[in-house]
């Protein structure tokens, strides 16, 4: 499988007053056409990972790494031009928390409408009627009401989904999905994630789909990466995420409750300090 995505020792740090706080510590992995799981705790590494990929880390953080690329472009090295020119079109990101991302003064149609016309030669009409269309493909009922809607008047879950379509209008490359269904209940999870699986499957998308969730991650992805305190700690199979062999992935796994067993109070993670080594 080619590869779309190389990263090769990224490293994310911010400074602060106390010193530097290192985010991302030596992260590598390649992506191709395919589902790649990010999971750990909060704190981990994991968003900051993505950001980094998209170049939507903070301007004062220090972004270092020997190989960022993109289809052959150093992300990088990629003028704030060409970084706008892919960010929408080629790459997108779901953020994790739709009250913080969505414009609260612009309806929910307009900027769907915004993202596909920044990016392609279309009409108002056909914009709208593609953005519509896209709100009904994430479960949205009575898509053309909520097109004029402003995101404070609809729900948290409704507002995730506005936002996934905002970030498939365009038809990306590459989707960096960041608890892209922590807000949505379990039918419309399902249904969102056989979108996301779709474009996968049949338009070759590339999907780093990051989350706490476990067992999600390991029926929906292809592979997983592990990661703890800024580094990856263990990559496997997805199916295989029940052998896994690193003890900080063993004791997430035993901290999820299951079915038919009384595991109260449910164990909590021995941490080692050669974990963050």
């Amino acid at each position: 499988m080619s590869s779309m995505l190389t990263v090769d020792d990224l490293r994310v740090s911010f400074p602060t007053r106390t010193g530097l706080i290192e985010a991302v510590r030596g992260v590598s992995f390649t992506l191709g056409r395919e589902r790649l799981g990010i999971v750990g705790e909060s704190g981990s590494g994991k968003s900051q990972t993505g950001r980094a990929i998209m170049g939507l880390t903070p301007a004062h953080a220090k972004i270092t790494a020997s190989k960022l690329n993109f289809d052959g472009i150093d992300l990088l090295s990629a003028t704030v031009k060409v970084r706008r020119s892919l960010r929408g079109s080629r790459i997108a990101m779901i953020l994790q928390d739709p009250k913080y991302s969505l414009n609260p003064v612009m309806s929910i149609g307009r900027q769907i409408v915004e993202t596909l016309r920044t990016h392609e030669n279309v009409s108002k009409r056909e914009a709208r009627d593609r953005a519509i269309a896209m709100l009904e493909a994430v479960q949205i009922r009575d898509a053309g009401r909520v097109f004029d809607l402003h995101p404070h008047e609809v729900s948290g879950g409704m507002g995730q989904r506005a936002m996934i379509a905002m970030m498939l209008i365009a038809g990306p490359e590459l989707l960096v999905a960041d608890e892209p269904t922590s807000a949505l209940d379990v039918t419309v999870q399902l249904e969102v994630l056989g979108i996301l699986d779709k474009l996968v499957s049949e338009r070759g998308m590339g999907l780093i789909f990051i989350s706490h969730d476990l067992r999600l991650v390991s029926s929906f992805c292809d592979r997983v990466i592990v990661m703890y305190a800024g580094r990856i700690v263990e990559e496997l199979a997805a199916s295989d995420l029940g052998n896994a062999k690193h003890p900080y992935t063993q004791g997430l796994l035993n901290c999820m409750p299951t079915l038919g067993t009384d595991r109260h109070p449910l164990p909590v993670l021995d941490r080692q300090p050669e974990w963050a080594l």
